[in-house]
């Protein structure tokens, strides 16, 4: 359940645009970049003829549907606030969905008609969180979680439509999700803690519950759906091996689980996600080729497994299938191109794109597709990445490190508008995968735990030389930027190695880890101590791993920007950077959106740091 690692938006605001800017053409192409809508999330009606989708065409992330016999589109929701996901009940027009006040993380669960009528919410409507897996096959209740009991757990739960009533499925067991339901089977998935998942199997009449995966260590199961006579759930798993497969576990009679058996392995590869069929009969397996999709049917009758399609994109999300197997709905996403949904015919393989995101003012096939750059940490350890360098450009030249999230989170050819806009102000841009990430096995990303992030650290100034030494990057004109723990990377980046970078951009970014457990979700807090540490125990060791008591070796200009609702990495976070370094006289710039959370939605929010981020790097780097 990747949602569980698991993160990006009012009418045009004013605000400056850059000086360097205004004075060409670059200005409008910038702010263009920020403006490239994407449609995500999509969901097909009962009889498969009309699709439910988020695109934030209108300025934020909204429910669209568009008539596929008759090509017409329309908008559903048109909220102040961004809408996270929308499914489409099996049964009837009725859409379930989210909406994120502010931004926020306290997420509240809504069902609406399909015609936009009679909108009702389902949560309480508070500081809760809440999450939204979608419907029970029968239509009669949502699979949601919920903190609403203990802010330290997200208990599973399902919500009866037609009475409102919650049965709770577990409590105080963690960060739970729920991954399916056939009659009383329910498959729920548990956060032990970062890159530690079980699942589990439930009964909802007696809340009895069986653990499917048992093990030793780390071990993620991300995925898992029923047979249709709930005897068999399918998993994407990574128990008992490294590198995450698919597989399936036999329940008897008496409901003991078998051991999973793995049907389809790749050793060039993750099993990243995959989607069930509602008659059982084939599952779509997507593989995480070294960052990017590959796509792949299995036949649960005779177990076998062959290629799907070459895929138009770099990179895949299967969404659903029609309720007649036949179409995969899928979320398609590319370097060069916007991030649309594609239908994909399971027999013949025909791919049909089925949205049109705008991207007024930027020519798609002009982008840079980036190439994969190979290189070792200090250790020997292989790294790579993936370097956008601007086109008809040769010798040294300035260079971003853009750091992904997670820690868990992987660096992959996706639309970048960052990446791009950058590119296109003549500085390249490396993302690198360095140890943590995702998308190479689980050895590969507990190499960061605890004690070990110095190591990760370390990669900081192993990817900065690789690409030195290669002769793409100048060493006088380097720049660091990234999001949530991207940022914490920022700031470790500036603070271990304050000689290297000219300028840094943190987003939303962990600096002090006693502030971010203390001020972060009670949930969120303790699913992090296995990757980070235990403050309770290891006080001392995360002290030491946060660039906040290192704050006196920065002298790297600074550009920080955060989200005023972010509950996940606290805006305190923020505030300590900006004040520390004013009142050391370091260049600090800040820039706080009081209308986002972790990451932008809006529109103007999303152009307005595009434009900040480019101008700032600019300024530094480019003299």
């Amino acid at each position: 359940m990747t949602v569980l690692r698991n993160a990006i938006l009012l009418g045009l605001a004013a605000f400056s645009v850059p000086a360097f800017a205004n004075a060409s053409g670059l200005s409008a192409k910038v702010e263009a970049f920020g403006r490239i809508n994407s449609a995500t999330s999509p969901t097909l009606s009962p009889d498969g003829q009309r699709l439910a989708y988020l695109s934030n065409a209108s300025g934020s992330p909204q429910i669209w549907i568009r008539d596929l016999r008759a090509g017409t589109t329309r908008q559903v929701t048109n909220l102040p606030d961004p809408v996270g996901a929308v499914y489409w009940s099996p049964r009837s027009d009725q859409l379930s969905y989210t909406v994120l006040p502010g931004g926020g993380l306290n997420t509240q669960v809504w069902v609406v008609n399909a015609d936009g009528s009679g909108p009702k919410r389902l949560t309480p409507g508070g500081k809760e969180n809440n999450g939204l897996a979608g419907w029970s096959r029968d239509g009669s209740s949502l699979l949601v979680d919920s903190n609403k009991d203990n802010p330290a757990a997200r208990d599973p739960a399902l919500i009866e439509l037609a009475t409102g009533r919650w049965t709770m499925l577990a409590s105080d067991k963690g960060l739970n999700g729920i991954a399916d339901v056939r009659g009383d089977r329910v498959v729920v998935l548990r956060l032990i803690g970062r890159g530690d998942t079980n699942a589990y199997l439930i009964n909802r009449r007696t809340g009895s519950e069986t653990l499917l995966t048992p093990h030793n260590g780390k071990a993620e199961t991300d995925w898992g759906e029923l047979s249709p006579d709930g005897r068999t759930v399918y998993v994407v798993s990574n128990v008992g091996r490294d590198r995450q497969a698919f597989g399936r576990i036999a329940i008897d009679r008496t409901g003991k689980p078998s051991p999973i058996k793995y049907f389809a392995e790749r050793p060039d590869a993750v099993a990243e996600s995959a989607v069930l069929s509602d008659d059982g009969r084939v599952a779509a397996i997507v593989w995480n080729v070294g960052g990017r999709s590959e796509l792949a049917w299995f036949d649960t009758a005779t177990s076998r497994v062959r290629p799907g399609p070459k895929l138009p994109f770099d990179i895949a999300f299967p969404s659903e299938f029609s309720s007649d197997g036949r179409t995969l709905a899928v979320v398609g996403a590319g370097a060069n191109q916007t991030t649309d949904v594609y239908m994909v015919d399971v027999a013949s393989g025909a791919t049909v794109r089925a949205t049109e995101s705008k991207h007024d003012g930027i020519d798609l096939p002009s982008l840079v597709r980036p190439e994969l750059i190979t290189y070792k940490a200090h250790d020997g350890l292989p790294l790579s990445g993936w370097l956008y360098r601007p086109k008809g450009t040769s010798g040294p030249m300035p260079v971003v490190f853009a750091y992904h999230g997670g820690p868990e989170g992987q660096a992959r050819p996706t639309m970048s508008p960052d990446a791009q806009a950058l590119v296109a102000s003549g500085i390249a841009v490396f993302a690198p995968n360095v140890r943590g990430s995702s998308g190479f096995g689980k050895a590969f990303m507990a190499m960061d735990d605890g004690a070990k992030r110095v190591d990760g650290v370390r990669d900081i100034k192993a990817t900065t030389d690789a690409l030195v030494l290669r002769g793409i990057a100048d060493p006088r004109r380097l720049g660091i930027m990234g999001g949530s723990y991207g940022g914490y990377m920022v700031m470790a980046g500036v603070t271990e190695f304050p000689k290297m970078f000219a300028a840094g951009a943190n987003l939303f970014g962990v600096v002090n880890f006693e502030t971010f457990f203390r001020e972060s979700e009670p949930w969120m807090a303790a699913i992090s101590t296995t990757e980070y540490g235990d403050p309770a125990t290891q006080a001392e060791m995360l002290r030491s791993l946060s660039p906040i008591h290192k704050l006196g070796k920065i002298t790297t200009p600074l550009f920080v920007l955060h989200g005023a609702n972010d509950t996940n990495v606290p805006v305190v976070e923020a505030e300590q950077i900006v004040s520390a370094m004013k009142a050391r006289g370091v260049p600090v710039k800040y820039t706080l959106f009081p209308d986002e959370g972790h990451g932008w939605r809006k529109t103007p929010n999303r152009v307005r740091s595009t434009t900040e981020i480019v101008s700032f790097f600019v300024e530094h780097l480019k003299p």
